[in-house]
């Protein structure tokens, strides 16, 4: 049964008078039965997001936005809806994952008033019946402890905490139609696993239907039933999800699965990311839009813009290729693997017996509970619990476990953000706790941090120019044109960016404009908190090769903290296991990935998604002797322009 129907959407938001138009969604066509799961996959800016407000009718309206098409959800008309029919809609026929969870929750209330509310507004239950509703819920997001949770705000909560109550609370009124957008972002491998066979359950159980937006194409291989993939506001290619990633016929799916990083590949390899640029949409080119990035282009290709085509099992791609993919250059003379260079190991060879840059000595950190009319201190919360770490200097140490673990309690005492309980902390000899005027400058300056959310690490009220140019004035560093445009190109943006707003980017543009603040200082620590997570694969791939070429010519370190092994894969030295405030292992990258010795380690490396996900050449994501698409350890085109200030 058709449980959604999209026909010819077309999203354009009008620019004032000196402004062009800009057609965000052009002419899109999606269909999604009941019980099916619909993966929407693209780089940002590629119009996922834009396309799944439209359904919910949250675009801005006439005249600042218009929208053209069709879409109908079980047979009904949702843009002919009023704004009463819609009240009817939301929440209880289409419910919302949003990507950022803290600006999905009000946090002015508990969670079981906001849930509580949601279910209430759409059906005739008593308080207990909706508080019952709500506990349920969150059992089904997975979230520990649910009746205390109830009581909570959403401030109190983790990250990966904040995203299964915003997902319980997107499934609380049972919808009909769920619009997932990067659910799972912020949760480790292991709870990610769970939320993802919770939709899929719910899917089958009450004939939902899921679109889930995602950069992720291991969740992707793993969970969808099709996938559509998007580029410049357009569907490039779509079908059903093992024939797309097992036989991709776009260039542009073939880069991208090659940009994915993979568990199976040599420890620190480099990434493929995809060259160039999206085009700016007030600029699209008349041809295909990829044509620019297109390694198999041709002269028709800029001139020629390609329908989508169908072929055989549903399978549809607009290419002029796309009845006989061609094979990239890159594929058929990449190597099989590529080792970390014998430079980069001399100089991680040298660092190594240098004393650590950044030192955690039995380190511990306790939050009180308050309870009561007085709120007197009742308890503690034991965040990190005699944590012994190094960082050294031009190493990266990478840190995963599951969400409220511990991991960014552990890294605010290295950025003066908490003060630990007890231990100790040091920054290259500097105790962190009690620097001089002179040390903490020093402190400020050479240890920068990448936060896990971009909607929030960002100064809504200034424009990236000026979120650029702040901590370089600070300092006395050069703020000139020439530099802002370089930390932009590095993170893979335009320079057209510097006059705008953070309101004006996605999620994945905001969280490179904070990776470029970040490198801004030429800093010797970067913490990285889910500093890639947000990212689509090719800027991905881009951020990290990035980071690897600073700290070979740098000697710059990393503390990397995040859920995705495969990119842990790809960037770390070492690797330390945190469970319950407590380091559970700890050891060479290369060792824990060949024999985890423990059986939480263990856990997490099993559930990685994507361990066993379609590529064009076989079941899984490695090299193959059929492989159509450019292997993910091909090397890249040795661009080594890179901005003035790190020329210096």
């Amino acid at each position: 049964m058709t449980l959604l129907e999209i026909e010819d959407l077309s999203v354009t938001f009008n620019g004032g008078p000196s402004s062009p138009a800009v057609r965000a969604v052009d002419s899109v066509d999606l269909t999604l039965e009941a019980g099916e799961t619909l993966a929407v996959v693209g780089e940002s800016g590629s119009g996922k997001t834009v396309t799944a407000l439209s359904l919910l009718g949250l675009n801005p309206p006439e005249p600042v936005c218009g929208t053209t098409g069709s879409i109908r959800l079980d047979g009904t008309d949702l843009r002919a809806l009023g704004p009463r029919e819609w009240r009817a809609v939301r929440g209880r026929r289409v419910a919302m994952v949003f990507q950022d969870p803290g600006s999905a929750l009000n946090p002015l209330l508990t969670l079981g008033i906001q849930i509580t509310d949601a279910v209430r507004a759409h059906e005739r239950l008593t308080r207990e019946q909706a508080r019952r509703r709500a506990v349920k819920a969150l059992e089904q997001a997975r979230m520990p402890e649910p009746e205390r949770r109830l009581r909570q705000y959403p401030h109190e909560l983790s990250g990966g905490m904040r995203q299964r109550a915003a997902i319980a609370l997107a499934i609380a009124a049972r919808p009909r139609l769920l619009i997932a957008d990067e659910p799972t972002t912020a949760l480790d491998v292991a709870v990610q696993a769970e939320i993802m066979a919770m939709l899929r359950s719910l899917c089958v159980d009450l004939g939902m239907g899921l679109i889930l937006i995602t950069h992720d194409l291991g969740v992707v291989a793993e969970q969808a039933d099709r996938v559509a993939v998007m580029y410049a506001g357009r569907v490039v290619e779509s079908g059903p999800a093992a024939q797309v990633l097992k036989r991709p016929r776009m260039p542009y799916t073939q880069a991208l699965l090659a940009a994915t990083p993979r568990l199976d590949a040599p420890a620190r390899t480099r990434l493929v990311s995809i060259e160039g640029q999206p085009p700016r949409l007030r600029d699209r080119p008349s041809g295909c839009s990829f044509a620019n990035r297109c390694p198999v282009a041709v002269d028709d290709c800029a001139t020629t813009a390609p329908p989508l085509t169908l072929f055989d099992g549903g399978h549809a791609a607009a290419c002029l290729f796309a009845d006989a993919p061609v094979e990239p250059p890159a594929a058929r003379t990449a190597p099989a693997a590529r080792a970390v260079p014998a430079e980069l190991s001399e100089t991680v060879a040298e660092a190594s017996a240098e004393p650590p840059i950044a030192e955690f000595d039995a380190v511990d950190l306790r939050y009180p509970v308050r309870s009561g009319a007085l709120r007197r201190v009742t308890g503690h919360v034991h965040a990190v619990q005699g944590v012994s770490l190094k960082v050294e200097a031009g190493r990266t140490l990478a840190l995963v476990g599951e969400s409220g673990s511990g991991k960014t309690s552990l890294t605010k005492l290295l950025l003066r953000l908490e003060r630990p309980s007890g231990g100790t902390v040091r920054y290259d000899g500097i105790d962190v706790t009690r620097p001089g005027p002179a040390d903490l400058r020093r402190l400020q300056r050479e240890v920068q941090v990448v936060f896990q959310n971009p909607y929030a690490s960002l100064d809504p009220r200034l424009t990236v120019r000026q979120i650029l140019e702040e901590p370089l004035r600070v300092h006395g560093l050069d703020a000139g044109e020439d530099t802002l445009t370089g930390l932009l190109r590095d993170v893979g943006l335009d320079s057209f960016a510097l006059d705008r707003f953070p309101s004006a980017f996605s999620g994945g543009q905001r969280q490179r404009i904070a990776i470029a603040r970040a490198l801004a200082l030429r800093p010797r620590l970067i913490v990285c908190d889910e500093a890639v997570s947000a990212l689509d694969v090719s800027i991905q791939a881009q951020v990290l090769n990035l980071l690897a070429d600073l700290q070979a010519e740098h000697g710059m370190a990393y503390l990397f903290i995040t859920h995705d092994l495969a990119v842990v894969r790809s960037v770390a030295h070492r690797i330390a296991v945190m469970r319950h405030g407590r380091i559970v292992e700890e050891g060479a990258a290369e060792d824990i990935y060949a024999a985890p010795a423990h059986e939480y380690t263990r856990e997490l490396l099993a559930r990685a998604p994507g361990r066993n996900t379609p590529s064009a050449g076989g079941p899984a994501i490695s090299p193959t002797a059929g492989d159509t698409r450019p292997s993910p350890t091909a090397p890249l085109s040795q661009n080594k322009e890179r901005s003035p200030l790190w020329r210096r």
